[in-house]
């Protein structure tokens, strides 16, 4: 049988390894960004606290997550320099900050938090661990707050662009469509519509002539090159400047704005026509 003396030396024993038990740290996690790497600790989320943990291990844990930020802020600067020459791999380091940081910077920003209760929290390394990681965690959380404004303007440059190089296929696109075959001088048949971002209007007819209209001045009838004297006599300018005041502006084709982006596209867009008699 058991004698008192050995159950209550057990008991004791049992107590002794439950409350270490109880000490143990939270689970190391691992996270990734870009080419920076950071192990830390969840204390907060595991209902531990930091004051309990081994001090050089907390502080190798804050100086990783730190030097990860410090990282992130330098290779994110040019993100919203659309000239910068490493524009491109910070916006993309920034847009992967924006998916998978935040819990990061939550756990961060709560073992700081914890830190200042701690009665280590005055020695070694810490005072400067705790100076620099607030004011990183505010710079990358600045960051992140810029990020949609950045996306927003980098998806707008993008869809400026194709606009521009797909131009020719739209107008291609839509002379097909509209045109009779063969066209006839003298009819017109407005097929296109274009205005560039500096105010300049075109309206494009099948027999190859052409309104223009630059600013606040009055639209004026462009001839294609080498019309007969035939030809010349059926075209009554004023059809296609009518033809062209009667086109829908809505359905311009027009570089795109945020506005437009935001917004469906009209139907028809771009490729519109109308025939006046």
């Amino acid at each position: 049988m058991m004698t008192l003396a050995r159950s209550i030396a057990l008991l004791g024993l049992g107590a002794v390894f439950g409350g270490c038990a109880a000490k143990q740290p939270p689970p190391v996690q691992h996270y990734a960004l870009g080419m920076s790497r950071a192990d830390y600790r969840d204390y907060t989320g595991s209902k531990a606290s930091p004051c309990d943990a081994e001090p050089r291990w907390f502080a190798e844990e804050l100086t990783a997550v730190n030097g990860l930020l410090a990282r992130f802020v330098k290779e994110t600067e040019q993100a919203e320099d659309a000239q910068a020459q490493e524009h491109p791999q910070h916006l993309a380091l920034l847009e992967e900050g924006l998916r998978t940081l935040p819990p990061v910077l939550k756990v961060h920003e709560n073992n700081l938090r914890a830190l200042t209760t701690c009665g280590f929290r005055r020695t070694g390394a810490f005072p400067d661990l705790a100076q620099r990681g607030t004011a990183l965690l505010a710079e990358a959380q600045g960051r992140m707050a810029l990020a949609p404004r950045i996306q927003a303007a980098a998806a707008l440059r993008e869809a400026q662009r194709q606009w521009r190089e797909e131009g020719p296929a739209r107008e291609a696109k839509a002379r097909e469509t509209w045109c009779p075959k063969p066209s006839q001088v003298g009819q017109p048949d407005l097929y296109f519509a274009r205005q560039s971002p500096e105010g300049h209007t075109e309206w494009l007819f099948c027999d190859g002539h052409v309104v223009e209209k630059t600013g606040d001045a009055e639209p004026a009838l462009l001839s294609p090159e080498g019309l007969t004297k035939a030809e010349r006599r059926r075209v009554q300018p004023k059809k296609y400047l009518d033809a062209a005041r009667a086109y829908p502006t809505e359905e311009m084709d027009r570089q795109p704005t945020a506005a437009t982006l935001q917004a469906p596209a009209a139907p028809g867009s771009g490729s519109a026509a109308g025939t006046a008699n």
